[in-house]
Formats: structure tokens, sequence, C-alpha cells
């Protein structure tokens, strides 16, 4: 089966970094497409995970009202519809969307009932993350804990921490995942893409998420690796934009996805942002075959892997599973 044709499941995916031309053109109709590929989209190597996220601004100034986040979450839902994902856990910042008086109450609320009603049209379902951020405080951070809590029952599944990895340490953030813990929601982590297997550890001793947004650098910790494989402790890998950031990484050939898939590490495959990285889940597919010889078995292994650690009810899981199965027909996962 051509790969566009194939179901795919996306885990690790922001909302404000993934606007197209398309939508921005909508909401800024003065920037020309030369602009949006200048300005919008990271260059191929960054100098570090800083230097990536200073572009994330231009996505999130544009989705300040309630109509922009509508758009951009439309937006959103038809990249997916034509990369195949029939399964996306879509993230962002409510804190970041608050600078023409929307409130992140209302920002979320917003989302959320967009989300809702592009499952009903698209058939793509969907769950939304929360994010805190590293150089928030510990107020926001408990804030948008908080906010998961209140969203509980909606399409709000989880509480993530996303940012300047190297530029922040954890401390503001020991509170909210705490307060989340202590409630029974579910959570993720940014961590091992711009700091080493440290980093990784530091986030699971601390936060105790139950995936690792990346996790990428936990390759060079064996016994980290093994920790990860034991605990199945879900890593959220995305390829492409791990080779624009991480300067140990200087090409697809060196990443290590392939090396923490054949040691039994849980994983998926992942876009991350598709306007700081423009890729799409059929292109990282595409790489993976050509450079590891990834076969339709490892692809639909992958997948299953990524239902398995979706922040989805078991209900959704299991119909997730019947889809994957029929749909790459011929291909074992178990073997």
């Amino acid at each position: 089966m051509e790969l566009r044709s194939l179901p795919k499941i996306e885990l690790h995916l922001h909302l404000d970094c993934s606007l197209s031309y398309r939508a921005v053109s909508a909401l800024a109709p003065s920037v020309t497409r030369e602009e949006y590929q200048r300005d919008y989209i990271a260059p191929a190597r960054c100098s570090n995970l800083a230097d990536f996220l200073s572009r994330a601004p231009k996505g999130f100034q544009l989705m300040q009202t309630e109509d922009s986040l509508r758009l951009v979450t439309e937006d959103l839902f038809q990249q997916l519809l034509e990369d195949g994902v029939i399964y996306a856990e879509i993230r962002f910042a409510p804190l970041l969307h608050t600078d023409q008086d929307l409130s992140p109450d209302r920002v979320v609320a917003a989302v959320e009932r967009s989300v809702e009603r592009l499952i009903r049209e698209t058939g793509v379902q969907a769950g939304l993350i929360l994010c805190t951020l590293r150089h928030f405080t510990e107020t926001q951070s408990l804030r948008t804990a908080k906010l998961v809590e209140e969203f509980r029952g909606s399409r709000v599944v989880a509480l993530d921490l996303a940012g300047d990895e190297a530029g922040f340490p954890l401390d503001a953030h020991i509170g909210a995942y705490r307060h989340a813990r202590e409630h029974g929601l579910s959570r993720t982590a940014h961590a091992g893409e711009a700091l080493g297997p440290a980093s990784v550890w530091e986030t699971l001793r601390q936060l105790d998420p139950q995936r690792i947004g990346h996790g990428t650098r936990s390759i060079e910790d064996p016994k980290l690796v093994e920790h990860l494989r034991k605990e199945h402790i879900h890593l959220e890998i995305c390829p492409s934009a791990n080779v624009q950031i991480i300067p140990s990484i200087e090409n697809m050939e060196e990443h290590p996805i392939d090396r923490l898939y054949r040691a039994g590490v849980s994983l998926n495959v992942n876009s991350d942002s598709r306007m700081l990285t423009p890729t799409t889940l059929t292109q990282e597919y595409e790489s993976l075959q050509r450079v590891f010889h990834w076969s339709e078995q490892d692809l639909l292994r992958t997948n299953l892997m990524g239902v398995d650690a979706a922040f989805a009810d078991d209900g959704v899981k299991q119909q997730l599973r019947k889809h994957f199965l029929e749909a790459y027909d011929g291909a074992n996962p178990s073997a």
C-alpha cells in the first residue's frame, strides 16, 4: 500500500507550531510564501533548541482570538487528513493565547469545541494535551495543570512540559506534576532533546511522566535504555526535528530511532511541528524505510505501540488497533 494511504498515529504534535502557509496567509494576508519559508520555518540545522524555538512565536502570535484558534485547528485537521493520520494528540500552551483578553479557560474551550466538531466531520480521532513551558513560573505551571483537571472528561487528555530544556530547570514544574499525579491526570514531558540522558533521568524522577517527548538522547546511556524498556516508558520520537536540533545527529542515518526500537523501547514516529519542521508522517516513514529499511511490519508495530501509549480510553484504542491491523493486512506486528 502507498505510504500516504496507510493509517498513522501522531502523539507529539504542536498546534501553534504547525500552521501551514494557507493558515498563515488567511490570518496575515501580507505574509508572502517567501516570508513564510524564511521566517516561520526553522533552518534545516539549528544551533540548538533555543534557536529552533525562536520562530515559534510567529505561530502563536496569530492565534489570539477564538476565530484564529478555530482556523488553525481546522488547518491542522486538514493536514492530518491529507497525511493519513487517524488519531492525533495535539498539544499547545493555553497561557500563550491570552494577549487579546481571552482567558486560559476560553482558549482551551475554543480549541476543544473545534476539535470535537472536527472529529465528527473528518473521522480523525484526537485528544488535546495542555503544555506548561520551561520558562513559566510555578504559578503558571500549576494553572496549566489545573486546566487539565478542569477539562477532565472533554477532549483534553494530559499535561505536558515543553520549551527550552537547556535554559530552565525543572523546579518550577514539580508542583504542577505533583498536582497532576494526585488528581490522576495523564502526563508527558519533553526531555532528552536539548540535553542528554541525565535530563531524562531527572524528568522521570522529579515529574514521573508516563511518556517522554523525544527522549532521543537516551541512547547515550544503556542503563536508561533498559529502564525505559523495562518500565514501558514510551518515547514520542520526532526524527526530522531531532536532526534539525541535536548537534550530535547530523543526518537521518545517525538518528538513534532504529537502535532504540531494536532495543525494545516503546516508541512511535511523530512530526513534532509541521511549520518549524516542514514534514509529514508520510515523509518520516519514507525516510525510515530508505535509511533503516523499515518494513510495513515495523511501521505497524510502532503505530500499535503508539496506540498502547495513547491517552485515550479503551474503546478508542480497540477501534484504532482494529483499523491498523486491517489496513496493514499481512504485516505481522509480533514477528
